[in-house]
């Protein structure tokens, strides 16, 4: 039987089945799966979860209770692709409202500590043109903002 894909695997202290719902409710094409939980053969409580299957916006994960021994950092990071402004305004504001703390260049830290960075469509364009005096005006808009404001990162692109 061949392979199915990839599976992020994510690794919590306890939150991994909060987490989870959390995911699933904030993306478009998302379910919950499988719970599996530990046994007498631990390492964790009998009857606790262990672990969650879970696909969010068509991506699919599985979050682990592992215990404290590792956490996230921004070497690894989620991109959110939007479709317009108001899109990057929604996932951006629930992040951050649900207690995640804005960063540089449209990246951001959920409550959980994972790193996303939400991206306009278009930006990469425009950060790739072959006019690199438009791309170079680009990125130092981009460079100033948290959140990122596409009309903004197009006037700059414009020399506006």
């Amino acid at each position: 039987m061949p392979a199915d894909g990839f599976t992020t695997c994510l690794w919590f202290d306890g939150q991994a089945e909060e987490a989870a719902h959390y995911y699933v409710s904030l993306f478009k094409h998302s379910r919950l799966g499988r719970v599996g939980r530990y046994t007498e053969a631990g390492p964790g409580t009998p009857g606790s979860v262990l672990a969650v299957e879970f696909v969010a916006n068509g991506q699919k994960f599985v979050a682990v209770n592992g215990g404290p021994q590792f956490t996230f950092d921004e070497a690894v990071s989620f991109q959110v692709h939007c479709y317009g402004q108001e899109e990057v305004d929604h996932y951006w504001n629930k992040f951050v409202e649900d207690g995640g703390e804005a960063g540089p260049c449209g990246w951001l830290k959920d409550k959980y500590g994972l790193s996303w960075q939400i991206v306009p469509d278009g930006l990469i364009d425009l950060l790739g043109d072959a006019d690199t005096e438009k791309a170079a005006r680009t990125a130092q808009a981009m460079y100033k903002m948290t959140k990122l404001d596409m009309a903004a990162l197009e006037r700059a692109h414009a020399g506006e």
